[in-house]
């Protein structure tokens, strides 16, 4: 019956040519749309492709236009890259430059020990004021940035934090600024991995008489890896690009590169600006690109042999 019905097709598709033979046209089936295969839906791609255009057509044009021989970013003139020569040789930008790199780098350390450490805490253990240490965590990821902004510099004024400290201090009010409201993007995520954690794995070490610091270490961090990573990854960009808390907590003498950038913006945009941000996503982008590379399944796989193979040794 499948046969006969598949012939009946095909002759339905035949077409008799001059000579009498008949031409067969091939059939294209085409697999029907299942309800949830939205990648397969016209519309649906559509819209992908425009908010993909929208999101990243900017920072294109950015890039494109800090390679334009103009002081003006309206018409192209040509290729250059000596915006990029005279922005290497900007001694204030590349100041601005530095701190923002030592102060994501700083903050972003801080920022996976106490994330990791509170989301243990608040996995493991039951103790009095946990629900609102628990809603607190979630303060700094709900409240508009200007308020964590202006909420930080009267911190630091009424404690008196000191003014006019040497480099790197005066990086201090800004790091402290960066890991509160960094530290809680790392618990969440951290917290999202310990939700599939198999606490089996602990009891079972502790029958092998494992203590918890061991556990920790050889159990608890390797699984937590990915979630670190993210972690740090997430802290980092937003360290690196912070703005609004920046500018009130940030001394006298004291300037990131965000702030640099919008301080040249002020009088105009010129292709030197677009060379410093260009960096500035190159680094975002290359920071993103080691940590996939180092969450690739096989080296994971690998490093976790090489792990079995030593433990195996020493047995």
């Amino acid at each position: 019956m499948g046969m006969t019905g598949g012939m009946t097709k095909d002759m339905a598709g035949a077409k008799r040519t001059g000579g009498g033979r008949l031409r067969f046209r091939r059939w294209r089936w085409r697999r029907p749309v299942a309800p949830l295969d939205y990648g397969r839906r016209l519309w649906l791609r559509l819209w992908v492709g425009t908010v993909l255009v929208v999101l990243h057509a900017p920072i294109v044009v950015l890039m494109v236009f800090s390679f334009n021989n103009s002081k003006r970013n309206v018409v192209w003139r040509g290729f250059t890259t000596k915006y990029y020569v005279k922005a290497w040789h900007n001694e204030s930008l590349f100041e601005a430059f530095t701190n923002s790199l030592v102060i994501a780098a700083v903050s972003t350390v801080l920022s996976v020990i106490i994330g990791a450490l509170v989301a243990i805490a608040l996995w493991r253990f039951r103790f009095p004021g946990k629900a609102a240490l628990d809603g607190a965590m979630a303060l700094p990821l709900v409240i508009p940035e200007i308020c964590m902004g202006v909420a930080m510099m009267v911190f630091f004024a009424r404690i008196g934090w000191p003014v006019g400290l040497p480099w790197p201090l005066s990086l201090g009010s800004i790091i402290i600024a960066h890991v509160a409201f960094s530290f809680p993007f790392v618990a969440v995520v951290v917290r999202g991995r310990l939700a599939g954690f198999h606490r089996e794995m602990e009891e079972a070490a502790r029958d092998l008489g494992a203590s918890e610091w061991r556990i920790l270490v050889d159990i608890l961090l390797p699984w937590l890896r990915p979630a670190l990573v993210a972690g740090a990854l997430l802290a980092f960009t937003l360290s690196l690009d912070d703005f609004v808390v920046t500018f009130f907590t940030a001394g006298p003498e004291t300037v990131t590169l965000p702030v640099k950038i919008y301080s040249m913006v002020r009088f105009s945009v010129t292709p030197e600006v677009n060379a410093a941000s260009t960096v500035l996503v190159l680094i975002t982008v290359l920071v993103t690109a080691l940590a996939l590379w180092m969450q690739r399944p096989e080296r994971l796989a690998g490093k976790a042999a090489g792990t079995v193979a030593d433990e195996g040794g020493r047995a």
